[in-house]
């Protein structure tokens, strides 16, 4: 029968740990007058009350992290030349400076003990903290330290650095951003004083009275123009120049003409004492591009999508040789050599178990969280994890080569990105260049013969209006302010061609484990045998699970967070099976029913049953129900009404009837191995249909990269999240129907936009080929259509986003 939750027990008072602020279970843990949780917070408190940096506390009190076990990891594989060079950012010999990315830094006494760990190890000359970036910059003398021991002593004092080689090479981009900005910087400055300069031609104050004031004006607008036409302009005249080499005329080809039309044409105005040219419109023009290109190639710095085994495994691995222990950077792992894999580690290459008890947990390969228990001989593949004790395995294949690796290795992951809206503009422009020239040189021609100067100014402005810089902001400012949006609402996209592909989605792929069911909040129900009172039962069990690492445990620990864990002895773990202990003199276990030998009867259902028993008595077991993500029901309703909707599963049939409640029957695959995920997206694919991949875990990376639109959602975006075009934050689930219906409207504004553009083109022409429009005016009208571009992309996404409730 099912018990009624029993109130919560009376306590003495609270005992407080020192560092971490959490509630002691005794006070058996101290030093002097002060008690600690654990002895992991203990030896933190020591090490910092050693070098004299006890003001940490004062700073926030219990500001201090749980240090749960004591590290036992090698740094030896930081003394690695090779390693050590590609994890510094700098280094002359004498002085090296190194960033770590530290996840536990979290208040102001994590940053007052960090940038005093000069006091912790007496190389380090300077340390200090970025807190929104959770960064921490060393800087350090190697006559008096090493890279090793600096990290060494962060472990020691529970800020472990995450070491991993992923990210040194976003400096690259780091450095062509930085670069787009400094080019604006000059746009702009350039553009503003420009216009300065020219306010006494605009307003014709003392120009006619007094022409070297105009002279010295307009040469000085000349020199600041020179920066924009050769650095800040350049991308364009660049791209056209590789273009035309190629034979292929791309957008930049008549944006890089109409800027050296109105260079060319400003010079010799200038030049020849006719006029003041029009600069400012040139500095304008290209200072409104480099703002659209900005947009164009904005992504999310603070994710990583282009992620490969790198991000996923430990940056080294242990190794035995010569009868002893060492570790070494995983990229020098040769088939071979023998590995010590412990509690909780990750393998790293496909190998063969040759010592000890393994029970691996291929959650991130199969979807499955139920470890597997192998025995000597048996193989062992990447990307499993050890539960229980140390083991050794012998690699009998690179990294490169592993089962979990090929995922990448597949030459379906070449996935080209191409965005048919930017394919339009390009083929637009191509024969639109041609049409304009041609058009131009009839215009000359044609006014030649009646008068050489109108002939001159109607050609000029044929080319100056008919600058397609307009089309060309389209896409960057529609689709950037799409990706603005959708990051605000939690779902970061690699690219803003992702949008267009979005938009043009036929059929949505679901993975279920982690995608569609949620597991921060599962269902947990007691049912009791009535052997023994819940108010007696539950403090033995939670004392059990809180010192179990397994997920059930976690999640039986928080359904008794009311109750207070206490002292037990002869605690044992058996990984795959259970645990067991003594409390009160009374010997418990949790765990399978084979384990502990429970014998009552059992629900069938889709539940997950971890039993409990006593002295050989059956006391009742935990029915653990998977919960669905919130809000299911109406994406699922609502996507049904516009694609075809499947769910792809490593899992058995026991949740059959669920799930085809929510997809229909046949539409649910069962047993999906990530090779056969891989193929069903190929044939979906070859079928002609335009799909769409949800998934999460490493198992669904082959089907994130062969999908035309990967998407991996996350629980923790900061998490490892398998290569994919964007990364849905889970707690946004329930707005998927929302950005896809988001992203077609997206593509309609930049047609409209597309069409705003072709008018005014056609309208400027027949202006400027029936000799009625100046090139001033062409000159002003050119970025005045830009604007009016930005304007409308902007504006309309935005009033649609509220409409949707995305603002």
């Amino acid at each position: 029968m099912n018990e009624r939750k029993a109130e919560k027990e009376p306590v003495s008072e609270k005992i407080i740990c020192y560092h971490c602020g959490d509630e002691c279970v005794d006070d058996s843990i101290a030093a002097g007058d002060k008690y600690f949780c654990c002895n992991g917070c203990k030896t933190v408190f020591e090490i910092l009350n050693s070098a004299d940096l006890c003001d940490y506390y004062s700073i926030e009190p219990g500001s201090g992290i749980k240090k749960k076990t004591n590290s036992y990891r090698n740094y030896e594989f930081l003394d690695d030349p090779e390693l050590k060079e590609k994890l510094i950012d700098f280094s002359d010999g004498n002085i090296t400076t190194v960033s770590f990315y530290i996840p536990q830094i979290h208040c102001s006494s994590c940053i007052w003990a960090l940038e005093n760990l000069n006091k912790l190890n007496e190389g380090v000359l300077a340390s200090r903290v970025n807190f929104p970036k959770k960064k921490l910059f060393v800087k350090y003398s190697e006559a008096k330290t090493s890279l090793r021991k600096i990290v060494e002593i962060l472990d020691a004092i529970n800020y472990e650095p995450l070491l991993t080689l992923e990210g040194k090479d976003e400096d690259k981009l780091k450095e062509i951003n930085r670069k787009l900005y400094f080019k604006i910087g000059i746009a702009g400055f350039c553009f503003g004083n420009i216009m300065m300069l020219s306010f006494p031609e605009y307003l014709s104050l003392g120009v006619n009275s007094d022409p070297e004031i105009k002279t010295v004006f307009s040469y000085l607008n000349l020199l600041l123009a020179l920066p924009v036409l050769f650095y800040s302009a350049s991308d364009y005249f660049i791209s056209a120049f590789k273009g035309i080499k190629n034979k292929i005329v791309n957008i930049d080809v008549p944006i890089a003409l109409g800027i050296a039309v109105l260079f060319l044409r400003s010079l010799y105005e200038i030049t020849t004492s006719t006029g003041a040219g029009y600069l400012d419109s040139l500095a304008g023009l290209v200072f409104f591009l480099l703002i659209g290109k900005v947009f164009q190639n904005k992504i999310y710095h603070s994710l990583s999508f282009e992620r490969n085994y790198k991000s996923y495994f430990p940056i080294s691995v242990t190794i035995r040789k010569e009868g002893g222990e060492t570790a070494i950077p995983l990229e020098k792992l040769k088939v071979g050599d023998r590995m010590i894999i412990r509690n909780g580690e990750i393998v790293p290459a496909d190998s063969i178990l040759i010592k000890g008890e393994a029970f691996i947990d291929y959650s991130f390969v199969t979807g499955e969280s139920d470890p597997v228990k192998l025995k000597n001989g048996d193989v062992i593949y990447a990307g499993g994890r050890q539960q229980g004790g140390t083991i050794e395995a012998e690699s009998i294949k690179e990294v490169s080569q592993s089962y979990l690796t090929r995922l990448w290795n597949d030459s379906s992951f070449r996935k080209k990105e191409e965005s048919r809206v930017e394919s339009l503009v390009d083929f637009v422009s191509k024969y639109f260049t041609a049409i304009v020239i041609s058009i131009a040189v009839v215009t000359f021609l044609y006014w030649s013969s009646e008068n050489y100067l109108i002939a001159f100014n109607a050609f000029t402005a044929v080319l100056i209006v008919a600058c397609p810089c307009a089309l060309a902001l389209s896409v960057p400012f529609t689709f950037g302010n799409t990706l603005r949006i959708f990051g605000r609402n939690k779902f970061y996209l690699k690219s803003v061609s992702v949008v267009e592909t979005l938009s043009k989605i036929t059929t949505v792929v679901f993975d279920k484990t982690g995608t569609i069911t949620d597991n921060k909040y599962p269902e947990v129900e007691f049912i009791s045998s009535g052997q023994i009172d819940r108010a007696e039962l539950m403090p033995a069990i939670k004392s059990l699970v809180i010192n179990s690492s397994h997920p059930l445990s976690r999640t039986i620990a928080g359904y008794l967070s009311e109750f207070k864990a206490q002292n037990i002895s002869d605690f044992r773990e058996y990984p795959g099976k259970g645990l067991q202990a003594r409390f009160n003199g009374k010997l418990f276990k949790i765990g399978s029913p084979e384990f502990t030998g429970y014998d009552a009867f059992l629900t069938s259902d889709s539940s997950s049953n971890v039993t409990v028993t006593s002295g050989g008595e059956s006391l009742g077991y935990f029915r653990i129900k998977t919960k669905y993500r919130n809000k299911l029901d109406e994406v699922i309703s609502r996507l049904k009404s516009r694609y075809k909707l499947y769910l792809l599963t490593g899992d058995t049939e026991r949740e059959k009837r669920n799930l085809e409640k929510y997809f229909g029957s046949g539409k649910v695959l069962f047993r999906q191995s990530p090779f056969d995920k891989l193929e069903f997206i190929k044939k979906l694919k070859e079928g002609g249909e335009v799909v769409m991949m949800i998934g999460d875990g490493l198992n669904d990376a082959g089907a994130l990269q062969k999908s035309d639109a990967g998407v991996s959602i996350s629980d923790n975006i900061n998490n490892f999240t398998p290569a994919c075009d964007a990364i849905l934050d889970a707690d946004s689930f329930g707005s998927l129907h929302k950005f896809l219906e988001y992203s077609v409207v997206s593509r309609y504004i930049v047609y409209a936009s597309f069409a705003i553009s072709f008018v005014y083109n056609v309208v400027g022409l027949y202006f400027a080929t029936s000799g009625k429009l100046e090139p001033v005016i062409a000159a002003i009208l050119m970025p005045l259509s830009s604007i009016t571009i930005v304007l409308f992309t902007t504006t309309a996404t935005t009033i649609f986003a509220k409409v949707k409730g995305l603002l």
